[in-house]
Order: C-alpha cells, then sequence, then structure tokens
C-alpha cells in the first residue's frame, strides 16, 4: 500500500501484525498508567484537602460527608483506568490467539479431511492369527477354557 494514498492509516499496518499490536497496546497502557499514577495522587492530595475544609457550624464529619461524592467519582476514574489497562493486556492475548487459531485451522482442517478419507475408504485388516494369551504362570488361555476353579464344577468329568 502506498503511504501517499489518502486512505492509508499508519493503524492499519498495526493491525496486521500481532507484535505490533502487542507494542502499540503496550505503548498505550503505559501511558494509561503514568496517568493512573497522577490520578491516584491527585485523588489523595483532594481527599486531604477537601476533608480539611471546614466552614463554620461544622460538626466533625460535614466535611468528610462533602468531599464523599468527589472522593467516589475520582476513584471510580481510578476503577475503569484499571479496566483499561486490563483490558489492553487482554486484546494484546487475543489478538496474538487469533493468529494462532488461523494458522492451526489449515492444519486442523486438511488432519480432517484425511480422517474422512480414511474413513470413507478403511484399509483392509489383515488376518494375524492371535498367539493364545497367557496368564503369568506360563498356562495358556483358550476360548471355552475354564477360566476359574467356580467354571470347573459346570463341566462334567471324563
Amino acid at each position: 500500500m502506498n503511504s501517499d494514498d489518502p486512505n492509508h492509516s499508519p493503524l492499519r499496518d498495526v493491525a496486521r501484525s500481532p507484535e505490533a499490536t502487542a507494542r502499540y497496546l503496550a505503548d498505550i497502557q503505559r501511558v494509561l498508567l503514568d496517568i493512573g499514577k497522577n490520578l491516584q495522587t491527585l485523588a489523595i492530595e483532594t481527599r486531604v484537602h477537601l476533608r480539611e475544609t471546614h466552614v463554620e457550624g461544622d460538626r466533625f464529619y460535614h466535611a468528610r460527608l462533602r468531599a464523599m461524592p468527589v472522593e467516589k467519582s475520582l476513584g471510580t476514574v481510578l476503577k475503569d483506568l484499571h479496566s483499561l489497562t486490563k483490558g489492553l493486556e487482554k486484546s494484546a492475548y487475543k489478538r496474538h490467539a487469533h493468529d494462532e487459531a488461523v494458522v492451526n485451522t489449515a492444519r486442523d482442517r486438511r488432519e480432517k479431511e484425511l480422517e474422512r478419507q480414511r474413513k470413507k475408504n478403511p484399509q483392509p485388516l489383515q488376518a494375524a492369527p492371535n498367539p493364545p494369551q497367557q496368564d503369568p504362570t506360563g498356562q495358556n488361555f483358550r476360548y471355552g477354557d475354564p477360566t476359574s476353579i467356580y467354571d470347573l464344577s459346570d463341566r462334567e468329568s471324563a
């Protein structure tokens, strides 16, 4: 694609490569984490300032009650920022998993096709005589031979 193309987007190239996507999302995450540190500091400083701001006639808890909505909104922003950074990590992982799935799909389809062909055209079985099975004591067992002492009771002696 030509970079002089008016429809060219640098993110289009990033989207085509899972490695480039992961690098880009990691850069965004670094910026957001840095912003998150600043927001945490702002939330702490705001909390201290608002809780120290008393108006004449306040009881000891009025300043805290007035500060709670502001603290809650900053807390919500921090929580959303944390969710956003987790989502960026998850997106990078899913992007990589998608490319692996695409690569594995062709191989899986070939294997399934070979399995279907084997089922349609089974190989002729070669008849090999089965040797009689032996127990650990070295005795041979055959079909119809008694296998336990209880089987002997049903047989008539000669």
